[in-house]
């Protein structure tokens, strides 16, 4: 820190406010038209708060809370929860507005820029002492004396304007370069879909029709029941959870029973080449069961469908890449509301098309060529956006040791 600066708590440069309780409030009460009532979703979306989904109350209930009615150049930080330390700057308000029990107002004094101060907040300075507050903690919370306590580098007006203005377009060249490295990723996913949908949406001429039941020796799922755990007894008893990523996950898994095991083995019968698709919950994860001793003492419960592709006929891959592709419509036939469920009898319904095995194992070449390209390309941008984040972290913490002076 600058030997010139002052170092304040944050009370003393601010003032600090909060909703206790919901005074009663229940979203029973939320109205059309009204005072806005503002939560931690409207501090997504960069440095100034976004009301546009923000709820309404009565102006009663509003009018009952006059320490968080809302102004101009108020400074809000979510206190609870999954978002606690978000952060964001109230623009300009064409409507009165309030805060509920998640947030805390931060006003500031006439001593300090609201900007400066909200670069404060953002800093990895104030974002240590945050995770310090939630280690171990069950329901994550920080409490308004340990934010209060805060200390605040203070330098003088001129100071505070110089840095604000070098963090603001240093801050603002890093979401942009953010900003296209996102699209990039996107684009290099979307281009990849686009491909995959491309190649079966549009079947040659010699390509047959068939449904996928017709080309495959099994079609089932996984136990519909629980079996008895046994830890470290080897043999596993996987669910829709441990499908992800296009592979088998067999952190965490649960072990069960050889008895257990080798009644849902009967089942399922799983073979290394069998293709996994989840059929609860989050439909159409897949996975190819590996050439692995584990695939022989694995089973499922019935959140996972096992298809058993006959070679002569359709390519495993080739299968895993079809259904994929046409995941849009297994979603739309899979039956349920609260939760989406995937029948068996249309899983076995599904219409795939197929050309020689010698050409599907041509098109799987091709799939899994700029499959292994766009995995490249995401993990650049991916990068990229990890050294985004990290050069933000650097410039603010040099802002707050006193590397930006000149002023």
């Amino acid at each position: 820190m600058n030997k010139d600066w002052e170092v304040k708590k944050l009370g003393e440069v601010a003032s600090l406010s909060g909703r206790i309780g919901w005074k009663g409030l229940t979203a029973k009460e939320y109205t059309k038209e009204g005072p806005l009532f503002v939560s931690v979703h409207s501090l997504n979306y960069g440095d100034y708060v976004d009301l546009r989904d923000a709820f309404h109350i009565s102006q009663e209930r509003y009018d009952e809370s006059p320490e968080i009615m809302l102004q101009k150049d108020d400074i809000l930080i979510c206190k609870d929860g999954a978002g606690i330390g978000k952060l964001g700057i109230v623009g300009d308000l064409s409507n009165e507005a309030t805060i509920n029990s998640s947030l805390l107002l931060i006003r500031r004094k006439d001593v300090i820029l609201t900007k400066y101060l909200y670069f404060s907040l953002l800093s990895p300075f104030f974002q240590i002492i945050i995770n310090s507050k939630l280690m171990g903690a069950t329901t994550p919370h920080l409490y308004q004396r340990d934010i209060t306590n805060f200390p605040i580098y203070l330098p003088s007006f001129s100071e505070q304007h110089h840095i604000v203005a070098i963090l603001d377009e240093t801050l603002a060249a890093i979401a942009k370069a953010k900003e296209n490295a996102e699209k990039n990723l996107q684009n290099s996913r979307e281009l990849f879909e686009s491909y995959l949908q491309n190649v079966f949406a549009n079947p040659g001429d010699e390509w047959k029709e068939n449904k996928l039941g017709e080309v495959c020796s099994l079609i089932t799922d996984g136990k519909h029941g629980d079996c008895n755990n046994e830890e470290n007894s080897g043999y596993y008893f996987l669910s829709a959870k441990d499908v992800k990523n296009n592979t088998l996950n067999f952190e965490n898994a649960r072990q069960i029973t050889k008895v257990d095991f080798e009644e849902t083995h009967r089942r399922t019968n799983l073979q290394p080449g069998d293709v996994l698709v989840t059929n609860s919950g989050t439909i159409g994860r897949m996975a190819i069961a590996p050439f692995d001793e584990k695939t022989y003492r694995t089973t499922f419960q019935k959140s996972v469908a096992v298809i058993k592709p006959i070679p002569e006929f359709i390519n495993n891959v080739y299968c895993c890449y079809h259904l994929e592709a046409d995941l849009s419509k297994l979603v739309n036939v899979s039956a349920g509301t609260a939760q989406k469920n995937l029948l068996l009898g249309d899983l076995r319904r599904h219409v795939v098309f197929l050309p020689s095995i010698t050409e599907q194992s041509s098109i799987v070449a091709k799939i899994e060529a700029l499959s292994t390209e766009t995995k490249r390309l995401e993990e650049i941008y991916q990068q990229k956006l990890v050294t985004l984040d990290e050069l933000k972290k650097s410039v603010l913490q040099k802002a707050f040791s006193g590397e930006l002076t000149g002023a």
